[in-house]
Protein backbone atom coordinates (compact mmCIF):
# COMPACT_ATOMS: atom_id res chain seq x y z
CA UNK A 1 0.00 0.00 0.00
CA UNK A 2 2.88 2.35 0.79
CA UNK A 3 4.71 1.43 -2.42
CA UNK A 4 1.53 2.07 -4.41
CA UNK A 5 1.16 5.47 -2.70
CA UNK A 6 -2.39 4.86 -1.46
CA UNK A 7 -1.70 4.59 2.28
CA UNK A 8 -1.99 8.34 2.76
CA UNK A 9 -5.45 8.45 1.21
CA UNK A 10 -6.62 5.50 3.32
CA UNK A 11 -5.35 7.15 6.50
CA UNK A 12 -7.13 10.37 5.56
CA UNK A 13 -10.36 8.34 5.58
CA UNK A 14 -9.52 6.76 8.94
CA UNK A 15 -8.09 3.45 7.71
CA UNK A 16 -4.75 2.72 9.35
CA UNK A 17 -2.55 -0.35 9.33
CA UNK A 18 -3.41 -1.65 12.81
CA UNK A 19 -1.71 -5.04 12.74
CA UNK A 20 -0.58 -8.06 10.78
CA UNK A 21 -2.10 -11.53 10.70
CA UNK A 22 -5.00 -12.25 13.03
CA UNK A 23 -6.39 -8.83 13.86
CA UNK A 24 -10.01 -7.91 13.13
CA UNK A 25 -10.99 -11.53 12.47
CA UNK A 26 -10.17 -12.54 16.06
CA UNK A 27 -11.24 -9.27 17.67
CA UNK A 28 -7.86 -7.54 17.87
CA UNK A 29 -8.68 -4.37 15.96
CA UNK A 30 -9.31 -2.37 19.10
CA UNK A 31 -12.23 -1.29 21.27
CA UNK A 32 -15.33 0.63 20.31
CA UNK A 33 -15.34 4.17 21.72
CA UNK A 34 -16.57 4.08 25.34
CA UNK A 35 -19.53 6.38 24.70
CA UNK A 36 -20.71 4.22 21.80
CA UNK A 37 -20.25 0.99 23.74
CA UNK A 38 -22.23 2.41 26.66
CA UNK A 39 -25.06 3.55 24.38
CA UNK A 40 -25.25 0.08 22.82
CA UNK A 41 -25.55 -1.52 26.26
CA UNK A 42 -27.97 1.05 27.68
CA UNK A 43 -30.34 0.89 24.71
CA UNK A 44 -29.78 -2.80 23.90
CA UNK A 45 -28.88 -1.82 20.33
CA UNK A 46 -27.99 -4.19 17.53
CA UNK A 47 -25.07 -2.51 15.81
CA UNK A 48 -22.96 -3.96 13.02
CA UNK A 49 -19.50 -4.00 11.56
CA UNK A 50 -18.30 -4.63 8.04
CA UNK A 51 -14.97 -6.37 7.57
CA UNK A 52 -12.89 -8.13 4.96
CA UNK A 53 -12.03 -11.01 7.31
CA UNK A 54 -13.50 -14.49 7.23
CA UNK A 55 -15.53 -14.66 10.45
CA UNK A 56 -18.89 -13.02 11.09
CA UNK A 57 -19.81 -14.63 14.42
CA UNK A 58 -21.75 -12.30 16.72
CA UNK A 59 -19.58 -10.71 19.38
CA UNK A 60 -16.39 -11.95 17.67
CA UNK A 61 -15.10 -8.71 16.14
CA UNK A 62 -16.10 -6.79 19.26
CA UNK A 63 -18.25 -7.83 22.25
CA UNK A 64 -20.76 -5.01 21.69
CA UNK A 65 -21.16 -5.70 17.95
CA UNK A 66 -23.77 -8.37 17.27
CA UNK A 67 -23.98 -8.27 13.46
CA UNK A 68 -20.93 -8.53 11.23
CA UNK A 69 -20.98 -8.37 7.43
CA UNK A 70 -18.18 -9.82 5.31
CA UNK A 71 -17.16 -7.87 2.20
CA UNK A 72 -14.19 -7.16 -0.04
CA UNK A 73 -11.76 -4.43 1.15
CA UNK A 74 -13.10 -1.74 -1.23
CA UNK A 75 -16.67 -2.47 -0.12
CA UNK A 76 -15.57 -2.13 3.51
CA UNK A 77 -14.34 1.36 2.68
CA UNK A 78 -17.54 2.16 0.79
CA UNK A 79 -19.85 1.07 3.61
CA UNK A 80 -17.70 2.91 6.14
CA UNK A 81 -18.09 6.10 4.10
CA UNK A 82 -21.84 5.56 3.94
CA UNK A 83 -21.99 4.85 7.68
CA UNK A 84 -24.75 2.28 7.31
CA UNK A 85 -25.47 -1.16 5.86
CA UNK A 86 -29.03 -0.07 5.11
CA UNK A 87 -28.18 1.37 1.72
CA UNK A 88 -28.59 0.44 -1.94
CA UNK A 89 -25.08 1.03 -3.23
CA UNK A 90 -26.24 0.93 -6.84
CA UNK A 91 -28.75 3.74 -6.52
CA UNK A 92 -28.03 5.67 -3.31
CA UNK A 93 -25.05 7.97 -2.76
CA UNK A 94 -22.35 7.22 -0.19
CA UNK A 95 -22.35 10.88 0.74
CA UNK A 96 -21.60 14.28 -0.73
CA UNK A 97 -18.34 15.63 -2.12
CA UNK A 98 -16.76 18.96 -1.18
CA UNK A 99 -18.85 20.54 -3.90
CA UNK A 100 -22.05 19.21 -2.34
CA UNK A 101 -22.77 16.83 -5.19
CA UNK A 102 -23.68 13.21 -4.37
CA UNK A 103 -20.91 10.60 -4.65
CA UNK A 104 -21.89 7.07 -5.67
CA UNK A 105 -20.05 3.77 -5.42
CA UNK A 106 -19.47 3.84 -9.17
CA UNK A 107 -17.65 7.16 -8.78
CA UNK A 108 -14.98 5.75 -6.45
CA UNK A 109 -14.77 2.16 -7.72
CA UNK A 110 -11.40 1.64 -9.47
CA UNK A 111 -11.23 0.33 -13.01
CA UNK A 112 -9.34 -2.90 -13.79
CA UNK A 113 -6.64 -0.79 -15.42
CA UNK A 114 -6.20 1.30 -12.25
CA UNK A 115 -5.94 -1.83 -10.11
CA UNK A 116 -3.42 -3.40 -12.48
CA UNK A 117 -1.31 -0.23 -12.40
CA UNK A 118 -1.30 -0.13 -8.59
CA UNK A 119 -0.34 -3.80 -8.39
CA UNK A 120 2.45 -3.25 -10.89
CA UNK A 121 3.83 -0.34 -8.85
CA UNK A 122 3.19 -1.74 -5.38
CA UNK A 123 3.71 -5.51 -5.54
CA UNK A 124 7.27 -6.54 -6.39
CA UNK A 125 9.02 -9.89 -6.49
CA UNK A 126 11.89 -8.76 -4.27
CA UNK A 127 9.49 -7.90 -1.44
CA UNK A 128 8.66 -11.58 -1.05
CA UNK A 129 12.16 -12.84 -1.75
CA UNK A 130 13.64 -10.58 0.94
CA UNK A 131 10.99 -11.52 3.48
CA UNK A 132 11.08 -15.28 2.92
CA UNK A 133 14.86 -15.53 2.68
CA UNK A 134 15.11 -15.43 6.49
CA UNK A 135 11.57 -16.32 7.50
CA UNK A 136 12.67 -19.19 9.79
CA UNK A 137 15.51 -17.30 11.47
CA UNK A 138 13.41 -15.26 13.88
CA UNK A 139 14.32 -11.94 15.46
CA UNK A 140 16.66 -11.31 18.37
CA UNK A 141 13.96 -11.99 20.98
CA UNK A 142 13.13 -15.35 19.38
CA UNK A 143 16.78 -16.38 19.25
CA UNK A 144 17.23 -15.63 22.97
CA UNK A 145 14.46 -18.01 24.03
CA UNK A 146 15.64 -21.09 25.89
CA UNK A 147 14.21 -24.33 24.55
CA UNK A 148 14.30 -27.74 26.24
CA UNK A 149 15.99 -30.65 24.51
CA UNK A 150 15.07 -34.32 24.36
CA UNK A 151 12.66 -36.61 22.56
CA UNK A 152 9.62 -35.88 24.75
CA UNK A 153 8.02 -32.61 25.69
CA UNK A 154 8.86 -31.32 29.16
CA UNK A 155 5.52 -30.28 30.66
CA UNK A 156 5.67 -27.13 32.77
CA UNK A 157 3.13 -27.19 35.59
CA UNK A 158 3.43 -23.41 35.92
CA UNK A 159 2.54 -22.70 32.29
CA UNK A 160 -0.83 -21.13 31.60
CA UNK A 161 -0.45 -21.69 27.84
CA UNK A 162 0.50 -25.36 27.49
CA UNK A 163 -0.58 -28.00 29.99
CA UNK A 164 -0.68 -31.77 29.86
CA UNK A 165 -4.22 -32.68 28.75
CA UNK A 166 -6.31 -35.27 30.55
CA UNK A 167 -7.59 -37.24 27.56
CA UNK A 168 -5.37 -40.24 28.33
CA UNK A 169 -5.73 -40.29 32.11
CA UNK A 170 -6.48 -43.80 33.44
CA UNK A 171 -6.35 -45.23 29.91
CA UNK A 172 -6.24 -49.02 29.95
CA UNK A 173 -5.15 -51.41 27.19
CA UNK A 174 -8.76 -52.24 26.36
CA UNK A 175 -11.85 -50.01 26.43
CA UNK A 176 -14.45 -50.31 29.16
CA UNK A 177 -17.90 -51.57 28.16
CA UNK A 178 -20.30 -48.86 27.00
CA UNK A 179 -23.10 -48.05 29.41
CA UNK A 180 -26.50 -46.46 28.96
CA UNK A 181 -26.83 -42.85 30.05
CA UNK A 182 -28.86 -42.80 33.26
CA UNK A 183 -30.47 -39.83 35.02
CA UNK A 184 -28.37 -37.28 33.14
CA UNK A 185 -28.98 -33.58 33.56
CA UNK A 186 -29.50 -31.11 30.74
CA UNK A 187 -26.64 -28.61 30.63
CA UNK A 188 -28.20 -26.43 27.92
CA UNK A 189 -31.07 -26.28 25.47
CA UNK A 190 -29.95 -24.29 22.43
CA UNK A 191 -31.68 -23.05 19.30
CA UNK A 192 -30.88 -23.28 15.60
CA UNK A 193 -27.56 -22.49 13.89
CA UNK A 194 -25.46 -22.63 17.04
CA UNK A 195 -21.92 -22.15 15.75
CA UNK A 196 -18.69 -23.64 16.99
CA UNK A 197 -17.84 -20.10 18.12
CA UNK A 198 -20.88 -20.19 20.40
CA UNK A 199 -19.65 -23.53 21.72
CA UNK A 200 -15.95 -22.67 21.98
CA UNK A 201 -15.25 -18.97 21.39
CA UNK A 202 -11.81 -18.05 20.06
CA UNK A 203 -11.94 -14.37 20.97
CA UNK A 204 -11.31 -12.33 24.09
CA UNK A 205 -11.59 -13.84 27.56
CA UNK A 206 -14.22 -11.85 29.43
CA UNK A 207 -13.44 -10.42 32.85
CA UNK A 208 -14.93 -12.47 35.72
CA UNK A 209 -15.62 -15.44 33.42
CA UNK A 210 -14.56 -18.90 34.68
CA UNK A 211 -11.49 -18.76 32.42
CA UNK A 212 -10.59 -15.31 33.76
CA UNK A 213 -10.95 -16.52 37.34
CA UNK A 214 -8.58 -19.40 36.56
CA UNK A 215 -6.01 -17.04 35.04
CA UNK A 216 -6.36 -14.66 38.00
CA UNK A 217 -5.66 -17.54 40.37
CA UNK A 218 -2.50 -18.32 38.40
CA UNK A 219 -1.17 -14.76 38.60
CA UNK A 220 -2.11 -13.61 35.11
CA UNK A 221 -3.09 -9.94 34.86
CA UNK A 222 -6.20 -9.01 32.89
CA UNK A 223 -4.08 -7.24 30.27
CA UNK A 224 -2.33 -10.57 29.66
CA UNK A 225 -5.40 -12.80 29.43
CA UNK A 226 -4.94 -12.97 25.66
CA UNK A 227 -7.66 -14.95 23.87
CA UNK A 228 -9.09 -18.43 23.97
CA UNK A 229 -7.51 -19.18 20.62
CA UNK A 230 -4.06 -18.32 21.95
CA UNK A 231 -4.54 -20.58 24.99
CA UNK A 232 -5.87 -23.63 23.16
CA UNK A 233 -2.88 -25.59 24.49
CA UNK A 234 -4.28 -25.25 28.01
CA UNK A 235 -7.32 -27.47 28.51
CA UNK A 236 -8.07 -25.78 31.84
CA UNK A 237 -8.74 -22.49 30.05
CA UNK A 238 -10.53 -24.08 27.12
CA UNK A 239 -12.96 -26.17 29.14
CA UNK A 240 -13.87 -23.05 31.13
CA UNK A 241 -14.45 -21.27 27.83
CA UNK A 242 -16.78 -23.94 26.45
CA UNK A 243 -20.27 -22.45 25.97
CA UNK A 244 -18.89 -19.17 27.36
CA UNK A 245 -19.78 -17.04 24.33
CA UNK A 246 -21.33 -13.79 25.55
CA UNK A 247 -24.10 -14.12 22.93
CA UNK A 248 -25.06 -17.72 23.71
CA UNK A 249 -28.76 -18.16 24.41
CA UNK A 250 -29.54 -21.09 26.69
CA UNK A 251 -33.31 -21.54 26.41
CA UNK A 252 -33.39 -22.91 29.95
CA UNK A 253 -32.95 -19.28 31.08
CA UNK A 254 -35.42 -16.90 29.46
CA UNK A 255 -33.97 -13.49 28.60
CA UNK A 256 -30.41 -14.36 29.67
CA UNK A 257 -27.45 -14.12 27.30
CA UNK A 258 -24.06 -15.69 27.87
CA UNK A 259 -22.64 -18.94 29.17
CA UNK A 260 -25.12 -19.64 31.94
CA UNK A 261 -27.40 -22.51 32.85
CA UNK A 262 -29.84 -23.64 35.50
CA UNK A 263 -28.22 -26.02 37.97
CA UNK A 264 -30.44 -28.49 39.77
CA UNK A 265 -28.91 -29.47 43.10
CA UNK A 266 -30.14 -30.72 46.44
CA UNK A 267 -30.99 -27.16 47.51
CA UNK A 268 -33.05 -26.48 44.38
CA UNK A 269 -32.40 -24.69 41.10
CA UNK A 270 -29.92 -21.84 40.71
CA UNK A 271 -28.36 -19.91 37.84
CA UNK A 272 -24.65 -20.63 37.40
CA UNK A 273 -21.97 -20.31 34.74
CA UNK A 274 -22.10 -23.44 32.59
CA UNK A 275 -18.60 -24.49 33.65
CA UNK A 276 -19.39 -24.14 37.36
CA UNK A 277 -22.59 -26.13 37.00
CA UNK A 278 -20.81 -28.84 35.00
CA UNK A 279 -18.16 -29.23 37.69
CA UNK A 280 -20.84 -29.55 40.38
CA UNK A 281 -22.52 -32.26 38.34
CA UNK A 282 -19.18 -33.99 37.78
CA UNK A 283 -18.53 -34.02 41.53
CA UNK A 284 -21.86 -35.85 41.94
CA UNK A 285 -21.00 -38.28 39.10
CA UNK A 286 -23.95 -36.93 37.12
CA UNK A 287 -23.76 -37.29 33.35
CA UNK A 288 -24.76 -34.37 31.14
CA UNK A 289 -26.44 -33.87 27.78
CA UNK A 290 -26.99 -30.87 25.53
CA UNK A 291 -30.06 -30.33 23.34
CA UNK A 292 -30.14 -28.14 20.24
CA UNK A 293 -32.00 -27.27 17.05
CA UNK A 294 -30.98 -27.38 13.39
CA UNK A 295 -27.41 -27.06 12.10
CA UNK A 296 -25.74 -27.55 15.46
CA UNK A 297 -22.01 -26.85 15.20
CA UNK A 298 -22.01 -24.78 12.03
CA UNK A 299 -19.10 -22.46 11.27
CA UNK A 300 -15.41 -23.20 11.83
CA UNK A 301 -14.36 -26.83 12.16
CA UNK A 302 -13.07 -26.08 15.65
CA UNK A 303 -11.79 -29.17 17.44
CA UNK A 304 -12.14 -27.57 20.86
CA UNK A 305 -15.89 -27.30 20.39
CA UNK A 306 -15.92 -31.09 20.72
CA UNK A 307 -13.03 -31.40 23.18
CA UNK A 308 -14.49 -28.86 25.58
CA UNK A 309 -17.89 -30.51 25.40
CA UNK A 310 -16.32 -33.80 26.49
CA UNK A 311 -14.30 -32.23 29.31
CA UNK A 312 -17.46 -30.65 30.73
CA UNK A 313 -18.83 -34.15 31.18
CA UNK A 314 -21.31 -34.11 28.30
CA UNK A 315 -21.96 -37.65 27.06
CA UNK A 316 -24.41 -36.82 24.28
CA UNK A 317 -25.74 -33.95 22.19
CA UNK A 318 -29.31 -34.34 20.91
CA UNK A 319 -30.06 -32.00 17.99
CA UNK A 320 -32.46 -31.68 15.06
CA UNK A 321 -29.45 -31.77 12.72
CA UNK A 322 -25.67 -31.43 12.85
CA UNK A 323 -23.08 -29.64 10.78
CA UNK A 324 -21.09 -32.40 9.09
CA UNK A 325 -17.62 -31.78 10.52
CA UNK A 326 -18.76 -31.01 14.06
CA UNK A 327 -20.80 -34.21 14.15
CA UNK A 328 -17.67 -36.11 13.17
CA UNK A 329 -15.61 -34.25 15.78
CA UNK A 330 -18.08 -35.10 18.54
CA UNK A 331 -17.92 -38.78 17.65
CA UNK A 332 -14.13 -38.49 17.48
CA UNK A 333 -14.12 -37.32 21.09
CA UNK A 334 -16.47 -40.06 22.23
CA UNK A 335 -19.50 -37.77 22.59
CA UNK A 336 -22.63 -39.27 21.07
CA UNK A 337 -24.30 -37.16 18.39
CA UNK A 338 -28.00 -38.05 18.57
CA UNK A 339 -30.66 -36.72 16.22
CA UNK A 340 -34.33 -36.09 16.92
CA UNK A 341 -36.64 -37.84 14.51
CA UNK A 342 -37.92 -35.54 11.72
CA UNK A 343 -40.45 -32.98 12.92
CA UNK A 344 -39.44 -33.23 16.56
CA UNK A 345 -37.23 -31.29 18.95
CA UNK A 346 -37.02 -30.37 22.62
CA UNK A 347 -39.93 -27.94 22.26
CA UNK A 348 -42.25 -30.43 20.55
CA UNK A 349 -41.72 -32.84 23.44
CA UNK A 350 -42.29 -30.08 25.97
CA UNK A 351 -38.81 -30.38 27.47
CA UNK A 352 -37.65 -27.53 29.70
CA UNK A 353 -34.27 -28.77 30.93
CA UNK A 354 -35.59 -29.65 34.38
CA UNK A 355 -35.86 -33.30 33.42
CA UNK A 356 -33.50 -36.15 34.15
CA UNK A 357 -32.61 -37.96 30.93
CA UNK A 358 -32.04 -41.68 30.48
CA UNK A 359 -30.90 -42.99 27.08
CA UNK A 360 -31.24 -46.73 26.51
CA UNK A 361 -29.62 -48.85 23.81
CA UNK A 362 -26.02 -47.71 24.24
CA UNK A 363 -24.93 -50.55 26.52
CA UNK A 364 -23.29 -53.33 24.58
CA UNK A 365 -22.39 -51.04 21.71
CA UNK A 366 -24.00 -48.88 19.07
CA UNK A 367 -24.32 -49.56 15.37
CA UNK A 368 -24.54 -47.07 12.49
CA UNK A 369 -27.78 -45.06 12.67
CA UNK A 370 -29.06 -47.13 15.59
CA UNK A 371 -32.26 -45.87 17.18
CA UNK A 372 -32.09 -45.26 20.92
CA UNK A 373 -34.86 -44.80 23.46
CA UNK A 374 -34.92 -41.63 25.53
CA UNK A 375 -36.85 -41.29 28.78
CA UNK A 376 -37.24 -37.77 30.21
CA UNK A 377 -38.42 -37.74 33.82
CA UNK A 378 -39.81 -34.46 35.10
CA UNK A 379 -39.54 -33.09 38.65
CA UNK A 380 -43.00 -34.49 39.44
CA UNK A 381 -42.04 -37.97 38.27
CA UNK A 382 -43.96 -37.90 34.99
CA UNK A 383 -42.12 -39.33 32.00
CA UNK A 384 -41.90 -38.52 28.32
CA UNK A 385 -40.51 -41.13 25.95
CA UNK A 386 -39.15 -40.60 22.47
CA UNK A 387 -36.69 -42.08 19.98
CA UNK A 388 -33.49 -40.57 18.60
CA UNK A 389 -31.08 -41.73 15.91
CA UNK A 390 -27.45 -42.26 16.81
CA UNK A 391 -25.48 -40.30 14.20
CA UNK A 392 -22.67 -42.80 14.38
CA UNK A 393 -22.60 -43.13 10.63
CA UNK A 394 -19.85 -45.65 9.81
CA UNK A 395 -18.34 -48.85 11.24
CA UNK A 396 -15.12 -46.90 11.88
CA UNK A 397 -17.03 -44.39 14.01
CA UNK A 398 -18.52 -47.31 15.94
CA UNK A 399 -14.93 -48.22 16.86
CA UNK A 400 -14.18 -44.67 17.97
CA UNK A 401 -17.23 -44.62 20.24
CA UNK A 402 -16.34 -48.01 21.71
CA UNK A 403 -12.85 -46.74 22.60
CA UNK A 404 -14.06 -43.44 24.04
CA UNK A 405 -12.79 -41.43 21.09
CA UNK A 406 -10.35 -41.44 18.19
CA UNK A 407 -7.37 -40.44 20.36
CA UNK A 408 -7.81 -43.45 22.62
CA UNK A 409 -8.46 -45.69 19.63
CA UNK A 410 -5.26 -44.67 17.86
CA UNK A 411 -3.13 -44.92 21.01
CA UNK A 412 -4.42 -48.41 21.79
CA UNK A 413 -3.86 -49.50 18.20
CA UNK A 414 -0.31 -48.15 18.28
CA UNK A 415 0.41 -49.74 21.66
CA UNK A 416 -0.82 -53.10 20.39
CA UNK A 417 1.52 -52.91 17.39
CA UNK A 418 4.50 -52.03 19.57
CA UNK A 419 3.67 -54.83 21.98
CA UNK A 420 3.78 -57.37 19.16
CA UNK A 421 7.25 -56.10 18.41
Amino acid sequence: LIEADVMGDLEALGFYLAGYGCTTCIGNSGPVHDSIAQAVKDENLVVCSVLSGNRNFEGRVNPVVRANYLASPPLVVAYALAGTMDIDLHNEPLGAGNDGRPVYLRDIWPSPAEVADLVRRGVKREQFENRYAHVLDGDADWKQLEAPTGDTFAWDDKSTYIRKPTFFDNLGPTPKPLLDITKARVLAILGDSVTTDHISPAGNIAKNSPAAVYLDEHGVKQADYNQYGARRGNHEVMVRGTFANIRLKNLMLAGVEGGYTKYFGAAGAEQLPIYDAAMKYKADATSLIVMAGDQYGTGSSRDWAAKGTLLLGVRAVIAKSFERIHRSNLIGMGVLALQFLPGHDAKSYGLTGEEQITIEGIAGGVTPKKQLNVIATGPDGTTKKFVVTARVDTPQEVEYVAHGGILQYVLRQRAAVLKKG
